[in-house]
């Protein structure tokens, strides 16, 4: 090797053993940091690291051994036999039937359903057609709730909008019979689906008779999203849906080019009295208190009318009940109980989740211990997302520790449990699954929600971490500890 070769490979190597070097300092001062914020015994980090044996047991079994691929092909059974399941609808309440009866003949304890009164919303017609300046099919899903169009439609002149604020500032007189298009920009699901949430009020408030909205994802193909929206109290109720992204970003661009923009927009869509649905429940009852602190693990069994609901909440519901009969099977039976819920009507906003919490109210504080929740897809796990107080947070930390079988020990707050925000958001400890969910939102919503998106390996793994994760909970010396808000 040349000299000047040689030194240049010095120089090289020298900086990659620094740059390691300051990355292990980091991750040293990092570690440092959350253990100085804790203040656990050493009794209870032992007791906790105790459980490692457990956790190769249960890892072992799922990924290996007996319930290897158990639970994609019980999911792609209960999905090719029910298909999608809408609050309200014959296919949600016969699905729940089938899941009552399965869950008993799998020997599962107490099981039961709890009712909940729910939204019954009917989708019928639906088209959209560009009259001007050209024609062409525009694809289109009402959301949730909406009021349809009169009989054979509208066709009215088009304002299009980036922005609520954009809207603010137009002149009533200028959106007034008008059908108002938002054409966002993507800033993440939460930022974006704002626009379908409140996008059919807001237009309302400036007199339009109908709003059409940029489907909430990432990426299409020309594929609408639907989801949930709601009307401001006062407001008149106009047609509400999403179109693709391919569509929005065409009419945004012909509207701003001074072009005249005309849609022909027929809904028959309309809403029908509550119906009665029902929550899922089952359990691995608990050795020494089994009617007390409780660990929930829990998804939702509802979803959209489109697609069949495999990822959105298929998967979440699956890992959860299929978690509480895998540590049955194995033997092992914590002092707490384990309770599996597949809530009903998550969709249109926690119906399930809302009637549950009114009913069991009274004891709670002592009825629950922990909360888990699947709902943002079940590709490959890496850890979870936890909320809560600093004390719990310590302890979940120790117990997320011993998920390396599963390559599942990252960390993240706060957790994203919408069913499950009802307790936490009032002190309850509870946590979310973390999993690689970055073409989650191409899928959500859209008859792409199929059992392609699925990978068995991915929900064994899933499982896993559940069934870990609430054993040890549930199993501990002492419960997770909480402050709750009324």
């Amino acid at each position: 090797m040349h000299g000047s070769m040689l030194l240049r490979f010095v120089l090289i190597t020298s900086a990659i053993v620094l740059q390691l070097a300051s990355s292990n300092v980091i991750i040293q001062k990092v570690e440092e940091k959350v253990e100085n914020e804790c203040n656990l015994s050493e009794n209870l980090i032992n007791e906790i690291r105790g459980y490692k044996n457990v956790v190769l047991k249960i890892t072992d079994q799922i990924l290996n051994g007996k319930f290897k691929g158990e639970v994609h092909k019980s999911l792609q059974t209960f999905t090719d036999k029910f298909g999608s399941r809408m609050a309200g609808s014959d296919s949600l309440e016969k699905s729940i039937d089938y899941m009552e009866a399965l869950l008993k003949n799998e020997g599962l304890e107490n099981v039961h359903t709890e009712e909940a009164k729910v939204p019954h919303w009917i989708r019928g017609y639906e088209s959209a057609t560009l009259v001007l300046p050209r024609k062409a099919k525009i694809g289109l899903l009402g959301l949730g709730t909406s009021v349809g169009t009169p009989q054979g439609g509208i066709i009215a002149d088009v304002v299009a909008v980036r922005t609520f604020d954009e809207l603010r500032k137009l002149p009533d007189s200028k959106v007034k019979g008008k059908i108002v298009v938002f054409a966002p920009e993507w800033e993440g699901y939460g930022a974006t689906s704002n626009y379908r949430k409140s996008g059919a009020s807001e237009a309302s408030k400036k007199g339009a008779i109908a709003a059409l909205i940029r489907s909430a994802t990432p990426f299409s193909i020309g594929s609408p999203h639907t989801g949930s929206q709601t009307y401001d109290q006062g407001v008149r109720k106009i047609p509400a849906a999403c179109i693709t992204v391919e569509d929005a970003e065409m009419i945004w661009r012909m509207y701003n080019e001074g072009e005249t923009v005309q849609i022909h927009l027929e809904m028959d869509d309309y809403n029908l009295e509550q119906v009665t649905s029902r929550n899922t429940v089952s359990e691995l009852q608990g050795s020494k208190s089994p009617n007390k602190s409780v660990v929930i693990l829990s998804g939702h069994l509802d979803s959209w009318d489109v697609g069949v609901g495999a990822m959105d909440d298929g998967g979440g519901a699956f890992i959860s009940w299929k978690a509480v009969k895998f540590l049955k099977d194995m033997g092992l039976r914590p002092k707490r109980t384990i309770r599996s819920i597949l809530w009903t009507a998550e969709e249109y906003g926690y119906y399930g989740a809302k009637a549950y919490e009114r009913e069991h109210k009274k004891n709670e504080a002592e009825e629950f211990n922990f909360l888990i929740e699947s709902d943002t897809g079940t590709f490959d796990p890496v850890g979870l997302a936890f909320t809560g107080n600093k004390e719990a947070e310590c302890i979940f930390r120790e117990i997320l520790s011993l998920m390396i079988p599963l390559n599942a020990t990252q960390f993240d707050t706060p957790a994203s449990a919408p069913d499950l925000s009802v307790w936490i958001n009032r002190g309850f400890p509870g946590a979310s699954l973390l999993n690689k969910n970055d073409k989650y939102f191409w899928f959500h919503h859209t008859q792409g929600d199929s059992m392609l998106v699925e990978d068995p390996g991915s929900l064994d793994r899933g499982v896993a971490l559940f069934a870990s994760t609430a054993y040890i909970i549930a199993d501990l010396s002492i419960d997770i500890p909480k402050v709750i808000k009324n």
